[in-house]
């Protein structure tokens, strides 16, 4: 027998609320320093304490347009919310695995390592680097280039922030250094740090220009390109309305009958003046067809016996022939 619903538990359901009614997009933004807020991506959420704490991932292609690192995954987490914008940490990144796997070889050695680093600013990272040779090595020879390769990057995280790591991370140029400095051991074919990670959080840097700034260089870009498309439709309209006009004027010569050869002697002594006075004469210097509208230009080859078709500038150009 089925189970009667009772009126209360009606209305309740008819009062339930619709989440998705109750949520609103937030922009997500990349840290202050070194990347000056920059709009990531956006996120659905009901309220500031559910974003807090999400993770975003994105490739290093589609953050700085780099197609040589459409590899590389970049993740931020969501640490504050000010209003619509949902501000990041940049907690690491990491290689996709089947890019990793393509570079594994059976002829080939692989040199890989953990290293745990801390900037000067207090940041404690891990670091993950891999090393690719051109041919298979021993044992002591993949000691020698991981001890060097951890005195590179220790050395390099001691005396820089956590901001010139990230840079120094996305421009490979911490991977450049470790290879120039363990190809005196063994020719490497590639050299890479698959994987970083944020350990401990440090001072957090102050520099770079405010939310404030940022959100008034966007709304003058906005203006501006609103600008410039505004400018260029009303030049494409005030170029199809000039073109429709000119196929107009076209249009209404070949509808009106061709003129009339009238002899001179059968026109009345009143009314030569006045035909006269219709066709303007050229005078004795030469005139400024430039300074003519369309309509006296037509009159003037009308009277010559030229054609009377196309733009102004056909009309001159046949009057000067």
């Amino acid at each position: 027998m089925a189970k009667k619903v009772s009126a209360k538990a009606r209305a309740a359901a008819r009062k339930q609320r619709d989440k998705w009614k109750m949520k609103r997009w937030f922009t997500i933004r990349a840290p202050r320093h070194p990347h000056n807020f920059k709009r990531i991506g956006e996120t659905l959420g009901e309220a500031e304490e559910h974003i807090i704490g999400r993770v975003f991932e994105m490739t290093q292609q589609e953050f700085d347009g780099n197609f040589s690192k459409m590899q590389v995954v970049l993740r931020f987490r969501v640490s504050e919310c000010v209003g619509q914008d949902a501000l990041t940490t940049f907690i690491g990144h990491y290689h996709q695995a089947d890019h990793i796997r393509r570079q594994v070889r059976r002829y080939r050695g692989k040199v890989d390592d953990v290293v745990d680093v801390v900037t000067t600013d207090g940041y404690l990272i891990r670091m993950k680097p891999l090393i690719i040779t051109q041919q298979r090595v021993q044992t002591s020879v993949k000691q020698d280039m991981r001890l060097r390769t951890r005195e590179i990057v220790l050395s390099f995280a001691a005396k820089s922030t956590y901001a010139e790591v990230q840079m120094a991370l996305l421009d490979g140029k911490l991977e450049e250094a470790i290879e120039k400095g363990v190809k005196s051991i063994y020719p490497v074919r590639s050299v890479v740090i698959r994987k970083s990670q944020l350990l401990q959080e440090g001072a957090v840097a102050s520099f770079g220009p405010t939310l404030d700034e940022i959100h008034a260089d966007e709304q003058r870009a906005a203006a501006e390109l609103k600008a410039k498309k505004a400018a260029a439709l009303a030049a494409a309209m005030a170029e199809e309305a000039a073109e429709e006009s000119d196929e107009a004027d076209e249009a209404s010569e070949e509808d009106d009958p061709s003129p009339v050869e009238v002899d001179a002697d059968e026109v009345p002594a009143d009314e030569a003046p006045a035909a006269e006075e219709a066709v303007p004469e050229p005078a004795g210097e030469a005139m400024d067809y430039d300074a003519m509208t369309v309509g006296e230009l037509k009159d003037l080859l009308k009277a010559a016996g030229k054609p009377v078709s196309g733009k102004k500038s056909d009309l001159i150009a046949r009057l000067n022939e």
